[in-house]
């Protein structure tokens, strides 16, 4: 993360203010209110003096009379003003954060794989709800904080004034003074608050991991160590959280002592005054009065830079992630439905910084055809398919579909081609029928939903929930069953009858019946269909019309299964010896 300097601090709240003033309605209104708010308190101030003189002094009784009436007024109105600048002040902080979640949701589904191989779900996570929080500290809160604070001080310095120029210029004195006091604060606050983001994010990641892995957690015995991690990084974001409040309690302690010294000075030479009739009992008051309600705008002043700090260290890192280059859209091509060649042609990857995974991969895929790719984990199978969608998009060589290439065709039409079952299913939390119908829920029909279902052989156990299709499946389809998530994912693709299937290991981790109803329902899929199937399980790719087999990211063979195991090279190895693993 950069630091915050001048310049950089300039630039964050310039775009913030980009979305503030989308809302410049609320804001004057909340500016004005606070004007008034502050207007009336120091006019309660200024009132202290008559009503000493004229009442307590020279028993006025028609003004005492009076008084409690433009009491009663005042406070009212300072009430209203109160209720219309918190209001206003709240409306436009939330709707600044909700703009900018937004923002970054929106800016998430642009953002390539790159991106997420090195990002934490966490650190996101702990930017989109912690960081933007800080935001609205650094928006409207804190702009209308320093208009409410910066004009009761003008009011008040006015009520000073009226009364005794004289004795009001001795507490300038202390300005020089408050400024260094609030300088310093304010940088050691800066620093800290980009700690506080980062140990944020951590504390994020590791409550997120657990949640997400506790069967794993649990079953190898590790809540202690999980536990310790998390009360490291408990204990170090609680201990930049209070070196942020140690330096912003020292800065306005150190802004109020020196305020009530030179208080103190101010009422002894008014002590002096007074004997000398200078001053009236009230006027000695209302000036005493005024000094002391000085300090709370003034200590509202020393940590409203604190907030600003803490809010533009926030706003900072949303920036950051908004400013992330999204996806590499080049195509112009518009594409409806593809015939469902695909033809790789020299084609070779490297992962950032990393030696190449593929190396050279060039063969064709005919329309309708079913071609297996095998080969150990980590010879690039999954990688090819990754490029074939374009979540890579940096490769050497050429991709092309129905004689085009890939990077030619837009993102979206490009991506509508693909139907993708793979071993890890990703469902939502949501009914079984939205989880089908997943992104076209409002083009489709119940009986569409419905015959997708059953052809993936999903229908048998679904009428068996209490509200069938309407049955909530919890975070990640936890409710279903392996082989179940894997026919709502099958009657997902059944659906959304796209030209291409690729199926990930779609059965590798399923039982022999729930692996036979689904192998049954993806025969059904792929006869509709090219098909491009990755599978470590050699019996289930025997049907296949070529199988590509990989090593360390080069084709070391293609055939079909009968022509493989006739050559009894690396594909004849793989299959007897799962041949004989399973035997035995």
């Amino acid at each position: 993360m950069k630091k915050i300097n001048v310049a950089n601090a300039a630039i964050v709240y310039q775009r913030l203010f980009s979305y503030v003033r989308h809302y410049w309605l609320s804001l004057t209104v909340a500016i004005v209110a606070s004007m008034a708010y502050s207007g009336i308190d120091a006019w309660f101030v200024h009132f202290l003096q008559p009503l000493l003189n004229k009442g307590l002094v020279e028993k006025n009784h028609k003004f005492l009379a009076m008084a409690p009436v433009l009491i009663l007024i005042a406070f009212m109105l300072r009430g209203i003003a109160s209720f219309f600048s918190n209001y206003n002040i709240a409306s436009v902080s939330r709707n600044v954060i909700m703009r900018m979640r937004q923002d970054m949701f929106a800016h998430l589904q642009k953002l390539p794989a790159r991106f997420y191989d090195h990002s934490s779900s966490g650190q996101l996570l702990s930017i989109i709800l912690y960081s933007v929080e800080q935001v609205a500290n650094a928006s409207a809160d804190v702009l209308t904080t320093a208009v409410q604070s910066s004009f009761l001080i003008v009011g008040l310095l006015i009520v000073m004034f009226s009364i005794s120029w004289k004795l009001s210029l001795l507490y300038f004195v202390i300005i020089p003074v408050v400024t260094i006091i609030m300088r310093f604060a304010s940088l050691r606050v800066r620093r800290l608050s980009l700690h506080i983001q980062e140990s944020m994010a951590n504390l994020t990641h590791h409550t997120e991991e657990n949640i997400e892995g506790y069967k794993v957690v649990r079953a190898f015995g590790g809540q202690s160590f999980e536990k310790n991690k998390f009360d490291k990084a408990a204990r170090a974001n609680r201990q930049r959280e209070m070196k942020v409040v140690v330096a912003r309690s020292l800065s306005v302690s150190t802004v109020q002592l020196v305020a009530a010294l030179a208080l103190s000075v101010t009422l002894y030479v008014a002590s002096m005054d007074i004997t000398n009739s200078v001053l009236s009992p009230g006027g000695f008051v209302a000036l005493i009065a005024a000094m002391l309600a000085l300090l709370k705008p003034m200590k509202d002043l020393t940590t409203m830079q604190n907030k600003l700090y803490r809010g533009l260290a926030g706003a900072q890192t949303v920036f950051e992630l908004l400013d992330q280059p999204v996806e590499n859209d080049r195509g112009a091509r518009q594409l409806t439905r593809a015939q469902g060649k695909i033809v790789f042609s020299h084609v070779g990857f490297a992962y950032e910084q990393e030696k190449p995974v593929l190396h050279d991969i060039h063969f064709t895929v005919n329309p309708g055809e079913v071609v297996a790719l095998v080969g150990r984990s980590g010879s690039g199978k999954s990688t090819l398919m990754n490029l074939l969608t374009l979540f890579y998009s940096e490769y050497s060589g050429e991709i092309f579909l129905d004689d085009v290439a890939t990077r030619e065709i837009r993102l979206a039409d490009l991506r509508k081609q693909f139907s993708i079952v793979s071993q890890h299913v990703t469902l939502f939390n949501d009914t079984v029928a939205n989880n089908i119908a997943y992104s076209c829920a409002d083009r489709v029909t119940r009986d569409d939903i419905r015959d997708a279902a059953l052809a993936a052989h999903a229908l048998e156990f679904i009428e068996q929930f209490p509200e069938q299709f309407d049955s909530l499946i919890g975070e990640n389809g936890i409710l279903l069953s392996g082989g179940q998530r894997q026919r709502i994912a099958i009657a997902r693709a059944v659906l959304k009858n796209a030209p291409i299937l690729i199926l990930d290991e779609a059965t590798s981790a399923l039982d022999t019946e729930s692996e036979r109803y689904i192998q049954s329902a993806l025969e059904q899929l792929m006869r509709k269909c090219t098909t491009l199937v990755i599978a470590h399980r050699l019996s289930t790719v025997e049907r296949a019309n070529k199988i590509v087999v990989m090593d360390h990211g080069k084709i070391i063979e293609s055939g079909t299964h009968h022509d493989l195991l006739a050559r009894d090279g690396h594909y004849a190895k793989l299959y007897h010896m799962q041949f004989s693993e399973a035997e035995v």
